[in-house]
């Protein structure tokens, strides 16, 4: 019973893994230097990644632009529309790009802006046509990861002008060339409740307080100053959505001017910084159905890294305080399938007895159980428990910014595969990295099996030896592509499960 359990465990996760492979953050501002770019490439003094983030702004920088650099952060300015259309955070020793279109406010487009004025934390941008002026102007906080931008509208006309304008925060591409494009979301408050919605579908929202769209590990948060503004998602095509709030229509009679205030964040997924800066904030991170789970994980990993210093030990600390939690359960399991062994001959003998009548062997098998007091489900508990913490904790080491890059023994990156070496050749399935941690699971595992294995014989005997061999293997592809800090979770927990299993097995 338990090794079809296993075998349906192991074949959600291999589903769980194909959608993840086939659906296929920043530092507090301190502005270092303003630069403006007409049609040749900018020259980024940041170092190390410096070549990669020219790449991928060639195409980009064809129009003017403006370079912002910060700490560790580059953000690229559309001049012409006043708005920024890319962000780049070298994080982690790699470059993250996070495509904007924030700050495209204006009714036909055809309204031309130019950079007025820049200082170290900011940059004003104005733009004029016959009939308005706009100015719009982006201040950078010091001390963390917001933006506060401001616009003002003004009417140079002697007749009232009618104002609706589009807030663009951004277009999605929801290509499958795009990795990115699994992880992204729209994140979204009103005054009723909190969505997480699909970046795939139509959607309009009245009064919206809070709009946010996120990628794998950054965000770009906008909450305006009044509740005036309505959120939408539209469509443009099967590949791209564009986000945004739509404004309540105004007229501005002459001479007369209005304003927009929005509080912007532009960072990580970081639960510390956002409840820092805004609480509110902080309900962009989100990892799905077993989110309250992850969130508890999380803040335990938190707190253990203040402990150890290390996420690689901070995460063998929470597979060791998990399974301490489900020891008692653990016991159980033990002593399930000690007594399931102790009664096994005799369940081979009435089913040879009744191999032609499965009705009959069903039922005296499971009268054979209740006179032994024996569950054969007993087992199962603390496997079905382990699912949702694995699955919880698979969702927040994918999305983690605090394990991005984070480094561990020969580990270069937590939140990814641990590659030992790289192959001189791509093999199937798995690549051409070498990837130790999930290698020796599946070893612990073939041994665990072969502990628990009760003895058998006839086609029970030949099943269990297909199934010793085939879930350690069939495991060990399973855990190969997945974020090495959950593999190092998983086999410390499968380690201290066959040490337990050791010593019951010495104490028979």
């Amino acid at each position: 019973m338990e090794k079809r359990l296993l075998l349906t465990i192991g074949l959600s996760l291999l589903v769980l893994l194909s959608w993840s492979a086939f659906s296929s953050k920043t530092q507090p501002v301190d502005s270092q230097q303003v630069a403006v770019t007409k049609t040749s490439p900018v020259e980024p003094q940041l170092g190390q990644g410096t070549s990669v983030s020219q790449a991928v702004l060639a195409e980009d920088l064809i129009q003017p632009a403006v370079h912002f650099i910060q700490n560790n952060t580059e953000i690229f300015f559309d001049e012409q529309h006043a708005a920024i259309n890319k962000v780049i955070f070298n994080w982690a020793n790699t470059n993250h790009t996070l495509p904007l279109k924030f700050g495209l406010l204006s009714d036909d487009g055809t309204l031309k802006f130019v950079k007025t004025n820049s200082g170290p934390h900011e940059i004003t941008f104005v733009g004029q046509d016959a009939a308005k002026k706009v100015t719009k102007k982006f201040l950078f906080s010091k001390s963390n990861y917001t933006i506060q931008l401001q616009i003002k509208i003004q009417n140079i006309t002697h007749s009232p002008l009618t104002l609706n304008w589009p807030l663009i925060l951004g277009r999605l591409d929801l290509s499958s060339h795009n990795e990115q494009s699994r992880y992204q979301d729209i994140y979204l408050v009103n005054p009723e409740k909190t969505l997480h919605l699909a970046p795939g579908k139509d959607y309009h929202g009245e009064k919206t307080k809070i709009l946010g769209l996120r990628d794998r590990y950054f965000c770009l948060i906008v909450e305006p100053d009044t509740t005036s503004y309505n959120a939408f998602i539209k469509k443009l095509s099967n590949t791209e959505s564009e986000v945004g709030f739509n404004t309540e229509s105004v007229v501005l009679q002459p001479g007369a001017q209005i304003g927009h205030l929005l509080r912007i964040y532009l960072g990580p997924q970081d639960l510390k910084i956002l409840n820092q800066i805004n609480p509110a904030w902080s309900g962009i991170i989100y990892f799905g159905t077993f989110d309250f789970i992850a969130q508890i994980l999380l803040q335990t990993l938190d707190f253990l890294h203040k402990i150890f210093h290390s996420w690689g030990w901070a995460i063998i600390a929470l597979s060791i305080l998990v399974y301490l939690i489900l020891y008692p359960l653990s016991l159980k399991q033990m002593r399930s399938m000690k007594e399931m062994q102790a009664i096994q001959p005799k369940v081979e003998v009435l089913r040879k007895q009744y191999k032609d009548n499965p009705q009959k062997m069903n039922k005296e098998i499971m009268e054979l159980y209740r006179m032994h007091k024996v569950n054969p489900f007993g087992g199962c508990l603390p496997l079905i428990l382990q699912m949702p913490i694995f699955f919880a904790l698979y969702n927040a080491l994918m999305r983690s910014a605090a394990l991005k890059g984070a480094q561990f023994l020969w580990i270069k990156d937590l939140s990814a595969p641990d590659k030992l070496f790289t192959l001189p050749v791509s093999l199937p399935v798995i690549g051409n990295e070498f990837n130790i941690l999930p290698i020796i699971m599946a070893i612990g595992m073939f041994f665990q099996q072969k502990i628990s294995s009760a003895a058998a014989s006839g086609a029970s005997a030949e099943q269990q030896k297909i199934m010793l061999i085939v879930m350690p293997v069939m495991f060990g592809f399973i855990f190969y592509r997945m974020p090495s800090g959950l593999v190092l979770y998983w086999l410390v927990n499968s380690m201290l499960m066959l040490g337990f299993q050791l010593q019951m097995h010495r104490s028979k």
